[in-house]
């Protein structure tokens, strides 16, 4: 544990060696500080990794949500809370068939502040489940988005309960940019983030089929990071660098809008601005 913190200090700290071009504006749509990242980074040298990598804004989710509000309670203007169903790591498989993660996110939602409901793990016809169902209800209530890490048949049925919800895709669902853009095209309220994809590029530049899709989608995709276990925080400074490296083989208008500005459209939607 004290090695992580040591490591991850000597990272923020030695700016010299790794420096962020920040002019580059970054906005990370899947960060989590879950209960075993924050035992081991605290909040303060958190934010300093994020700050580190030059990013604008973070939408940020937590196991539980109390990762969240320390970190938000450390910078507000650069965290965006986003609120994730589960009390720990290790509910992924679990969250939607206990009914007692309703009253916890009634709870919270009315407690605090948040952009969206997320990420959540959901699969196939396990979206109509009473939970689930009532995840769907929360967003629409709320006026705010729904983070899925889904396959294509989940997210089909999110829409077939409320055609209008706002839902972004984690990991634009590990598909490929095919089926990506027939997802975005046949719903227009979905958006999808490239969290944990690297698939899209190489050596900084974009591979065809994925330009064709950015090009074709510009205002629909985001960027993101996944920081799903404490070893992740390593690499936030290290894939904001690889992002911006990738997106200057776009037209720079389409770059900044998957850089940040589709992230911040969303941002202000959900938050009212």
């Amino acid at each position: 544990m004290k090695k992580f913190l040591v490591s991850v200090a000597l990272l923020v700290a030695v700016s010299s060696l790794v420096q962020a071009d920040q002019s580059k504006k970054l906005f990370d749509t899947h960060i989590h500080y879950s209960h075993d990242a924050w035992d081991m980074l605290p909040p303060k040298e958190a934010v300093k990794v994020l700050q580190k990598a030059g990013l604008t804004h973070a939408f940020v989710s937590s196991s539980s949500d109390e990762g969240t509000q320390l970190l938000y309670k450390e910078d507000p203007n650069l965290i965006i809370p986003v609120l994730r169903p589960y009390r720990r790591r290790g509910e992924t498989n679990s969250w939607y068939r206990d009914e007692s993660v309703i009253g916890l996110l009634e709870e919270r939602l009315a407690k605090y502040k948040y952009a969206g409901i997320g990420e959540f793990h959901i699969f196939g016809n396990d979206t109509d489940l009473p939970v689930m169902r009532r995840v769907v209800e929360l967003g629409k209530e709320y006026g705010i988005f729904l983070h899925a890490h889904a396959d294509a048949e989940a997210v089909e049925n999110i829409f077939k309960q409320d055609p209008q919800a706002k839902v972004l895709w984690a990991h634009s669902g590990f598909e490929g940019p095919g089926k990506i853009g027939e997802m975005l095209a046949k719903h227009p309220t979905l958006t999808a983030d490239l969290a944990f994809r690297n698939e899209h590029a190489n050596t900084g530049t974009v591979e065809k089929d994925w330009r064709k899709l950015f090009m074709n989608y510009p205002d629909r995709i985001m960027i993101g990071t996944d920081t799903y276990t404490p070893e992740r925080w390593y690499y936030v400074v290290d894939h904001a660098d690889w992002t911006r490296g990738w997106l200057e083989d776009l037209p720079a208008d389409i770059a900044e809008k998957i850089a940040y500005k589709n992230a911040r459209k969303l941002a202000d939607w959900a938050l009212k601005k």
